[in-house]
């Protein structure tokens, strides 16, 4: 009898050997984002240095990369847009300057640099969904395929911990909206990646419950090799870096006492986004949903905006009465923090030129038509 040959164990592939791929890990700030571009970092995908460093916000580090984060603050500046925007047309304006070739050209180029690194990189902000069609574009012509993770937490455990960790004063009604705005558009925009399967949304819980088995489906979903060929020791370093307690805030929607249409948007688009978590959950009846509840929304903030403009005019007027707030005091970009208060993680730097615009709280300058706006910006000199 012929003896069968002894049975062999495949080599493990060459890192080096992988294609090409970026992972866009996208959602609202405190959503999560951070633990899973952490465990993408520990299980070998490369978070291009140097990196923002830790802070008392988040002790275990953000997983971002730091010219991502400079590079997207300035656009957002240019924009006119905050990081927690609820204003649908904001869309528009990031989006226009995700079309400049230039910007195109800068950001590819970054990537491919860091290609020079690794095979599969990890690219994570706060402010990425604004520019998700730029980083596409960029990752395309670098030679590699764009594929994204958005992270799902409930919408009140998000507006709880901006409002514990930022001490945001802009109130729960504007953070929830934000939050919708940010959301519907992040799903919208990274739409384009179903047919591929190149796109994957994952519960906060969940990967907080069972981070190795969440891990697995994201890399078994987006076919990451360093994933899917993860070693043990790193497994075990995963193990350390996971906190359950990291889920430090817990309330309900009915804690933040929205609006009443607001808070059956923010109730619905988190269902249906829940869908999206579901094994072969992405699907076209829920992306109609979705679209439906986006257009709702722009629905209601035009109408906010139409019964707002008392409020943009006293501002005004306390602007030529010496540039102060509704409350007395000095107020900066976003409206957030006077002398000794908390700076906004996308505020203009000390020695930036401060415009009238600026010294308008952003809950009242959002509410200015969007055809208004387009005006004073025209007239000042900001746009053609």
């Amino acid at each position: 009898m012929t003896a069968l040959p002894d049975a062999t164990v495949p080599p493990t592939p060459d890192p080096a050997d992988h294609p090409r791929k970026v992972l866009f890990v996208a959602g609202a700030g405190r959503s999560g984002t951070s633990t899973m571009a952490g465990l993408m970092q520990i299980l070998g995908l490369h978070v291009p240095k140097p990196e923002v460093v830790p802070d008392e916000t988040n002790p275990k580090g953000f997983g971002e990369p730091a010219w991502a984060v400079e590079h997207h603050t300035r656009l957002l500046r240019e924009a006119v847009v905050q990081v927690s925007d609820s204003r649908p047309d904001a869309w528009f304006e990031t989006g226009r300057i995700s079309t400049r070739e230039p910007e195109r050209i800068r950001t590819a180029q970054w990537l491919e640099s860091h290609f020079e690194v690794a095979s599969e990189l990890v690219v994570k902000d706060p402010r990425l969904s604004w520019f998700l069609s730029l980083w596409r574009v960029a990752a395309i012509r670098s030679g590699a395929t764009p594929v994204f993770a958005t992270m799902l937490r409930p919408p009140a455990e998000v507006v709880g911990s901006k409002q514990k960790y930022y001490a945001n004063r802009l109130g729960s009604a504007h953070l929830a909206s934000s939050w919708l705005n940010m959301l519907l558009h992040t799903e919208r925009a990274t739409r384009e990646s179903v047919a591929d399967g190149g796109r994957v949304f994952v519960r906060y819980s969940d990967l907080l419950d069972d981070w190795t088995r969440e891990t697995m489906r994201v890399g078994e979903q987006l076919q990451l090799q360093h994933v899917l060929h993860a070693t043990s020791e790193q497994i075990r370093d995963g193990h350390r870096f996971v906190d359950p307690g990291l889920r430090r805030v817990t309330q309900t929607l009915d804690d933040l006492a929205l609006p009443p249409r607001l808070h059956e948007l923010t109730a619905e688009t988190w269902s249906e986004l829940n869908k999206l978590a579901e094994p072969g959950g992405d699907q076209p009846a829920v992306h109609e949903a979705l679209d439906q509840l986006r257009q709702g929304y722009t629905d209601l903030y035009a109408e906010a905006e139409a019964i707002s403009r008392s409020s943009v005019v006293a501002t005004e007027h306390r602007m030529r009465q010496g540039g102060r707030g509704p409350g007395g005091g000095q107020t900066g970009p976003g409206g957030q923090g006077g002398p000794g208060g908390p700076k906004p993680a996308d505020a203009p730097s000390p020695d930036a030129p401060v415009r009238a615009a600026d010294r308008v709280p952003h809950g009242l300058r959002a509410m200015v038509p969007a055809p208004v706006r387009r005006g004073l910006r025209k007239a000042a000199g900001r746009e053609r």
